[in-house]
């Protein structure tokens, strides 16, 4: 008892300094979301406000096409030289991708050359952040204690919630202190300043990391990029049941943090204080739902809440959003976001650590990753699918379908997924990993 309290709180305290990077990644991206509309009419400017916006919404899922080359080549170098220096590799390239965008001017002064240099600063975002999660996400589960892995591998979502709140904390304020012209003329770019100044402090964390990989981390990856992507090939049932794990994950995350904004603004005609507040509040709920979830996949199993969470996913995501349109207020869209937030919670707290058990330990970095940033080439375009389909069909509920969708993915996944498909293991904590 005497030696168990010291280890534990050292190991909560490492596993707070890895998922640090997942906050600036999802920092970035939350900003990205918030300001899209000044964004666009900044670097997109077109006859038609809607045009703006999409292209600054298509800008933003962009960078998650570059995700699925950031998984192979970082991952098979994580795979190959360690989680620690590639946590910090990835960090360095996020914090690039942001200093371009917070600094870069717009079209009315260099023309062209400024939504080509956003596009690129968001393409290398999306290459860093390609294995990003996945490398946290391991050394998370390789660190946890028995019986304790579905928590520790929540917490880099819980990292990620937290960046929500910081930055949507900062949108409320900025809202109150600034007037709508000067937010939309420069007011944007101050939380992505902020960004930038916080960087050097992740960097202290990340550098501080201890050299040595968990004891229990895998040794034996393939040791040429090659011998990774012919794993990977031969694990293709595998990645593309991950993808579908993961679809769910990322569309409801981006459709209830990213898109809540916009879709406040522009279909509900909420002021733009009140929609950071409700995602503020998402941000909030979403830190409650996911240790819990993971901590009680330790007890039961991962795929009976990830089949819980998508049954009601199924079921109720576009009734809630028919009702919200139908009664647009501050108060309904407060009630339904906190519904889809206690679903993503529900859904993701299981769903990580369950990826990190399924995929085949000699590339759980690269097939992690890979699976990931697959499923978000598809949920990272959820703000700017959602706006097409409302244009496109004149619904307003339009995004509990693309929800709706989202959840059927997952549901198959978590069906397909059973013990002994690609040596996954079902129950976590005491069990060891397949291969291990």
């Amino acid at each position: 008892m005497t030696i168990a309290a010291p280890v534990t709180r050292s190991r909560l305290g490492l596993a707070v300094r890895v998922a640090c990077g997942n906050f600036l990644e999802m920092y970035d991206f939350m900003v990205f979301g918030y300001y899209a509309a000044a964004i666009g009419r900044t670097f997109f400017p077109t006859s038609n406000p809607i045009g703006s916006l999409l292209l600054a919404l298509t800008t933003f899922g962009a960078g998650f096409l570059m995700r699925p080359l950031g998984a192979l080549v970082l991952g098979a170098y994580v795979d190959r030289i360690g989680v620690r220096r590639g946590l910090v590799l990835t960090l360095g390239l996020m914090a690039i991708g942001t200093l371009t965008l917070a600094c870069m001017p717009g079209y009315a002064t260099i023309g062209l050359a400024a939504p080509v240099l956003v596009l690129a600063g968001r393409l290398l975002q999306g290459f860093s952040a390609g294995v990003e999660l996945g490398s946290t996400s391991v050394f998370l589960a390789d660190l946890a204690p028995p019986g304790r892995r579905g928590l520790y591998v929540s917490l880099q979502s819980v990292s990620q919630q937290v960046a929500v709140i910081v930055a949507a904390s900062l949108g409320v304020a900025l809202e109150a202190w600034l007037s709508p012209a000067r937010m939309d003329a420069w007011g944007w770019r101050i939380p992505l300043l902020v960004g930038c100044a916080i960087v050097p402090f992740l960097f202290i964390l990340r550098r501080s990391l201890a050299r040595d990989e968990p004891a229990h981390a895998p040794r034996h990856a393939p040791s040429a990029m090659s011998a990774i992507m012919r794993r990977l090939l031969q694990s293709w049932r595998i990645v593309l049941v991950g993808v579908l794990l993961v679809v769910m994950t990322t569309s409801s995350f981006y459709l209830i943090t990213a898109y809540t904004p916009s879709f406040g603004r522009t279909v509900l005609h909420l002021s733009t204080r009140a929609s950071l507040v409700v995602t503020l509040c998402v941000g909030l709920s979403n830190l409650v739902w996911l240790p819990l979830a993971g901590a009680l996949t330790d007890r039961i199993g991962r795929r009976p809440v990830l089949i819980a969470a998508t049954l009601l996913a199924l079921v109720t995501a576009y009734p809630a959003m028919h009702w919200l349109v139908g009664h647009a207020s501050f108060a309904h869209l407060l009630m339904v976001e906190l519904w889809l937030s206690f679903l993503y919670g529900s859904y993701n707290g299981a769903m990580v650590v369950f990826l990190t058990e399924f995929v085949p330990q000699d590339v759980r970095n690269s097939g992690f990753s890979m699976a990931y940033s697959l499923a978000t080439c598809i949920g990272g375009f959820t703000p700017a699918v959602c706006t097409w389909l409302i244009e496109r069909t004149g619904d307003h509920a339009m995004p509990g379908v693309w929800l709706t969708g989202a959840a059927l993915c997952g549901l198959v996944a978590a069906l397909l997924a059973r013990p002994g498909f690609g040596r996954a293991i079902d129950r976590g904590g005491s069990q060891a990993y397949p291969d291990g």
